[in-house]
């Protein structure tokens, strides 16, 4: 399966057209398209199906259970399927059947291990004070955000460690949040912060055939090698903010094969 991937554009503050890749067979929304959802609206009757994972940013200044269902709604209104710890198996032109595994995958702030929980957690609590999200009446605070990253990594953990049976050829996994920190931004290095942006689910990784991610505005392409199969890879192909000089040499029509 031929995949368009878009992540990371952030329409609430930047312009950017989208423009159907040429020999796609899907287009990945890998989250962060727009705050207010309305950018979504570029996508309804796309040419090939669209899967939207979506971002931290479509939480923005909401109830973060509510917004998952409004926002589903919105979705199934513009004909885009989104994945919030769902599955789907799609057909390609070859007759594959390729499994999507897509959800958020909120940080659980475990990047470092036990001994840098505490710091990531404090140093995450600044983009969560932006955020401005809430969950049950209260704050959606990192400790907030480490709840729900923790049941993401189990659902996760769950559905890779399923037997195909004859029922998918493929796996591709995706969420918004980074799986490893192989994919830090090389701008910032590993600090406190990188937690709030990539997990540690590098023992994960291997059981998917793809994973794709957003969030970091940088652009990534690695693999992870696995004994007896063809390497596990890893794709973001966020565009990031023009005003930065993150959309530089961005592609968006790139087309990543499966």
């Amino acid at each position: 399966m031929r995949l368009q991937i878009l992540s990371d554009l952030h329409l609430e503050t930047e312009t950017f057209e989208a423009t159907p890749a040429p020999g796609a067979e899907l287009l990945v929304l890998a989250g962060d398209i727009d705050r207010h959802w309305e950018g979504l609206r570029q996508f309804a009757g796309w040419p090939v199906p669209v899967v939207f994972v979506a971002g931290n940013h479509e939480y923005d200044q909401r109830d973060v259970d509510q917004a998952t269902i409004d926002l589903r709604t919105h979705c199934a209104s513009l004909g885009i399927r989104m994945l919030q710890r769902d599955t789907a198996v799609l057909t390609d032109d070859q007759g594959r059947r390729i499994r999507l595994c897509g959800t958020v995958r909120w940080s659980d702030f475990n990047a470092f291990g036990p001994a840098g929980l505490d710091k990531a957690l404090r140093a995450g609590s600044y983009f969560q004070r932006v955020m401005g999200a809430t969950r049950f009446g209260q704050p959606f605070d990192a400790q907030a955000v480490r709840v729900l990253g923790l049941e993401c990594r189990a659902w996760l953990d769950q559905v890779l460690g399923e037997p195909a049976s004859g029922r998918w050829d493929k796996t591709v996994v995706i969420t918004h949040f980074a799986p490893s920190l192989r994919s830090a931004d090389p701008r910032y290095g590993k600090q406190p912060t990188t937690a709030s942006f990539c997990n540690a689910d590098d023992d994960l990784i291997p059981r998917a055939d793809l994973w794709i991610h957003g969030h970091l505005h940088s652009r990534f392409d690695y693999l992870v090698e696995r004994p007896g199969l063809r390497a596990s890879r890893v794709v973001c192909q966020a565009r990031g903010l023009e005003k930065k000089g993150e959309a530089d040499g961005y592609d968006p029509l790139r087309v990543i094969e499966i």
